[in-house]
């Protein structure tokens, strides 16, 4: 345990993309920024995972390009060799965005991002209250952070229970926007193959019936050394059987499975993700959730902020950063 206090600008609670892309242009900005996340590594949904010699991505599989900013940012991960183009089209469909995925994994882009960041690990931010002109976050390790600033980059229920706990109160229409948003669930599969998969070249497929949504080909994708897929249960799938024994569920995801794989499975594991990714979004990029109140300057960014990929994130927490600039 520790008491130690930590004097910022500006608190970010999320090193997820949101999180991490806000501080790069707080930080740019002349502002002292200070990340603290519950996770060990960084990049939230980012997330890989090995399995002996098998290296997994059990999280987003890739990410697309649109906005203009977004395509120069990807273009600097190529340049930076954290990312290169997975593929743009797959059996069955006709071309589309290209696809770009991390180098070795999706966590190499979040490493990237982190770069010269102070970040905070391992630690989960249990209270937030208001202290006059500054928020005072306490930490599970019994220290403490004081803020000008906070951006809150987490899941939206777990924003909403941090602020219950400190009894911070938003204006109605603030917590009207955040109670409308929804998450999906998903339940993801990493299993070790004693051979190639049957997958047909790039090593992408996405299900639209039955209980998988998505088979990822690690090998073929270039993250692996050996064979190992990553599978991905439909939300509707994930709804039903979140809450059940994760290894029966898996085995169920193996054994519908099985047909597309065509390989025997050798070991395997679980994750489950509680807020995959959100079905109903709001409308805006962030939500300035300090206007019109006497709080400090208090923003919520993410994925559930008009954009649920890879890319919706970072313009999300780009947006926030500069909103707390003019602030």
């Amino acid at each position: 345990m520790t008491s130690s206090t930590h004097n910022t600008n500006i608190l970010i609670i999320g090193a997820g993309l949101a999180g991490l892309s806000a501080a790069n242009d707080l930080q740019r900005s002349g502002y002292k920024v200070l990340v603290a996340d519950k996770g060990r590594g960084l990049g939230g949904r980012l997330a890989g995972r090995r399995i002996g010699n098998a290296t997994f991505d059990h999280g987003a599989q890739f990410m697309t390009a649109r906005h203009s900013r977004f395509v120069e940012q990807v273009n600097r991960w190529v340049d930076a060799g954290v990312a290169e183009e997975w593929y743009s089209s797959v059996l069955g469909q006709s071309s589309s965005h290209v696809r770009y995925r991390g180098i070795p994994t999706m966590t190499a882009i979040a490493k990237n991002m982190a770069e010269g960041m102070d970040i905070l690990r391992a630690v989960r931010v249990t209270h937030v209250a208001q202290s006059d002109k500054t928020w005072i976050a306490t930490l599970d390790n019994g220290a403490t952070i004081s803020a000008e600033a906070m951006l809150i980059t987490s899941p939206v229920p777990q924003t909403i229970e941090l602020l219950a706990a400190g009894n911070i109160q938003l204006p109605k229409d603030k917590c009207d926007r955040l109670n409308h948003i929804v998450y999906e669930s998903c339940i993801a599969v990493m299993a070790v193959l004693d051979s190639p998969s049957k997958i047909p070249p790039p090593g992408a497929l996405m299900l639209t019936d039955g209980p998988i949504a998505w088979i990822g080909d690690n090998q073929q994708k270039g993250v692996s050394s050996i064979p190992a897929v990553t599978i991905h249960s439909s939300g509707e799938f994930s709804a039903k059987h979140f809450m059940n024994n994760h290894q029966t569920v898996a085995k169920q995801l193996l054994d519908a499975a099985q047909p597309l794989i065509g390989a025997n499975v050798i070991d395997h594991q679980v994750h489950g993700w509680r807020y995959s990714k959100p079905v109903i979004m709001d409308e805006h990029r962030y939500m300035l959730a300090s206007e019109n109140t006497r709080l400090p300057p208090l923003a919520f960014a993410g994925d559930a902020f008009a954009g649920p990929r890879v890319e919706g994130a970072v313009l999300s927490g780009w947006a926030a950063a500069e909103a707390l600039v003019k602030c």
